[in-house]
């Protein structure tokens, strides 16, 4: 079972989404942080992190936080962000977590007692498929 309940893919820390790091309690990191693969962190970061990796996922566990941009594919927190989320697949915000800046998001997952003070910004994924213009309301004529 997962740190949040569910067994859902995302959560189980499945090798085959990548190398694992964690910053462990107590440990504090200043400065920007760019990665592949997962991060995990229990510890304190402050300092931007970022990864250009599609199947990147960062998790802020209970006890940590970060102090900068979070710019991850997906991002889960169920602990403390002062600073704005960027997450191009997934936000998971667990019952702990607590957030202080902007959610740029496509798809988002909020439990029960998580606090967010900022704004929520939804990103529509990227596809090939063209949009009709919303004012081009065209009726289907019969012919005559």
């Amino acid at each position: 079972m997962s740190m949040f309940g569910s067994k859902s893919d995302g959560d189980r820390g499945d090798p085959a989404l990548g190398a694992t790091t964690l910053l462990a309690k107590g440990s504090r990191v200043s400065g920007n942080l760019e990665f592949k693969g997962n991060l995990e962190i229990e510890g304190e970061i402050v300092g931007n992190i970022t990864s250009e990796d599609e199947n990147a996922r960062i998790r802020i566990l209970q006890g940590g936080s970060v102090k900068g941009d979070i710019v991850v594919a997906t991002i889960i927190v169920n602990g403390r962000v002062r600073g704005d989320l960027y997450a191009s697949k997934h936000v998971k915000l667990a019952a702990k977590a607590v957030v202080e800046g902007n959610l740029n998001y496509n798809l988002i997952e909020i439990e029960k007692g998580a606090e967010v003070v900022g704004s929520f910004v939804y990103h529509q994924a990227r596809t090939n498929v063209t949009q009709f213009p919303a004012d081009s309301k065209e009726v289907s004529k019969k012919p005559s």
